[in-house]
């Protein structure tokens, strides 16, 4: 009788946990988690560039060397950063965001810079280069876009009612999300 008794407590236990939504958090939880190994998989691109990129720009004369300086710091910077896909809460994720928004700016400077030698304007391996991360550069947007997406999904799951208790019992936590980049919101300023 007891046994029984287990046993129709046991399915009882089974098939609330599975009506309070306990798979599809875990299944959103592995979506978000394979996101974010895509996010990371598009960095890494870019920074598995940048040192081509970098003994490129080296061959041109009289280049600026403190802007390569700043690159290879800002990269080194940017792959030491690694966030656990079981860890993306909203400070981690802003961590990882700081550090690449540094390389961002970094190789926006570069490509800047770049502009006044046309000697290194005209070499193919530079315009190759920069195509190549010109391109990575929106890999990396619609990734981080799909990263917030499911995340988004993942967070709704977990907060709605009745799974909120399902998701406080197991441990299920907020995700944190990419955000815009401070004073993106004003307009740059142009000046002819």
């Amino acid at each position: 009788m007891k046994r029984l008794f287990y046993t129709i407590a046991g399915l009882i236990a089974v098939l609330s946990f599975s009506s309070c939504g306990y798979n599809g958090m875990v299944k959103l939880d592995e979506q978000v988690q394979a996101q974010w190994a895509q996010v990371q998989n598009v960095y890494q691109r870019r920074a598995d560039l940048i040192p081509n990129l970098v003994n490129t720009v080296k061959g041109a004369a009289n280049f600026e060397k403190e802007t390569l300086t700043k690159v290879i710091e800002a990269r080194a910077k940017a792959t030491s950063i690694n966030v656990d896909p079981d860890k993306l809460t909203p400070e981690n994720i802003q961590k990882f965001q700081n550090a690449q928004g540094e390389l961002s700016a970094a190789l926006g400077r570069l490509m800047v810079v770049s502009e006044r030698y046309p000697e290194l304007k005209a070499n193919a391996n530079f315009q190759e280069l920069q195509s190549q991360i010109e391109g990575t550069e929106n890999r990396i947007t619609v990734e981080r876009q799909k990263f917030n997406e499911v995340t988004q999904q993942y967070n709704s799951k977990i907060r709605s009612f009745p799974n909120n208790m399902t998701a406080g019992m197991f441990g299920f936590q907020k995700k944190g999300y990419f955000q815009a980049e401070t004073g993106s919101e004003k307009a740059p300023k142009v000046e002819f």
